[in-house]
């Protein structure tokens, strides 16, 4: 099953939490639809990116896609020229969501302008002038191929590239030769591993679970001044896939982390200090309470 496909079925299970506030939160990710079919940013601004997620909230919550809008607003960009990888990698993954046949050969020129992000080390990374892959890179080049059903090149050199990235401390940055690791990182070479059917170190999961924060959630680095939700529900993910499980207490305190970055407009905050709403954060809303629920 692809990364894609995994998560939208453990948000599904972010019902049996939001009970009765499901359509709050169904009524906030209409609201971040432009008439256009398409996500908006922070800024109110028509994104890809936001699209993706807007997109996955509609269909784990089970709502009805504005496909005929959205395919109309996804052929205005064409074969991708000119996007970077995380907007090349969400183009394909609308298409996706959307279910409709693609255009003539763009998935085969969208995966090619995606491999010109691919880096010496056989990795990815969104920065052009980086000379190595980055976890995120790679996170966001396996879920585009396998949007399309398939495999990017060479899989295992991108599993050499990470290697690269090991910090000293058992986890992943995205950065060689860093003595920390950092959350999302590990949660995304977890997860990339597990993809390609290849063993995680046990002391990985220990890791990973050393970020909980005593009043729940998980830290983004550790000695973090505070949990979010990124974190939070990436590393619920990639525990998951080590078949980790969090102790009743722990899982108890997660859900009120959780529950105290929801908003009774609909939406999820990011941490404890953020303003906004958005449909990406939204959507780690219903991943990380999908897990929290089995």
């Amino acid at each position: 099953m692809s990364v894609r496909l995994q998560m939208l079925q453990v948000a599904r299970l972010a019902g049996r939490s939001l009970g009765d506030s499901s359509e709050l939160v169904r009524d906030f990710f209409r609201s971040q639809l432009s008439p256009e079919g398409a996500g908006f940013d922070r800024a109110g601004r028509p994104d890809l990116y936001y699209t993706v997620f807007a997109l996955n909230g509609f269909t784990a919550l089970q709502m009805e896609l504005p496909t005929s809008r959205t395919e109309s607003w996804l052929r205005s960009f064409n074969d991708g020229a000119g996007l970077d990888l995380v907007h090349l990698s969400s183009l394909a993954r609308c298409w996706t969501a959307i279910e409709r046949k693609l255009p003539s050969d763009l998935a085969k020129k969208l995966l090619a302008r995606i491999e010109t992000f691919r880096k010496p080390d056989g990795g990815y990374d969104v920065n052009p002038k980086n000379p190595h892959g980055t976890a995120y890179g790679a996170f966001l080049a396996l879920g585009a191929y396998q949007d399309f059903g398939k495999l990017p090149p060479k899989p295992l050199s991108i599993v050499q590239s990470l290697k690269r990235l090991e910090s000293a401390d058992h986890a992943w940055n995205n950065a060689p030769g860093m003595p920390v690791g950092s959350t999302n990182p590990t949660a995304g070479a977890v997860t990339l591993l597990r993809q390609l059917h290849l063993p995680v170190n046990d002391a990985v999961g220990h890791w990973l679970l050393a970020q909980l924060h005593p009043q729940g959630g998980f830290l983004a680095v550790p000695g973090a001044p505070m949990p979010d939700l990124l974190s939070t529900a990436t590393a619920l993910h990639a525990l998951s896939t080590l078949e980790l499980r969090l102790s009743a207490e722990a899982r108890e305190r997660c859900l009120d982390f959780v529950d105290s970055l929801w908003s009774a407009k609909g939406g999820f905050h990011g941490h404890w200090a953020d303003d906004h709403l958005d449909a990406e954060y939204t959507f780690y809303g219903l991943l990380a309470l999908g897990h929290l629920s089995v």
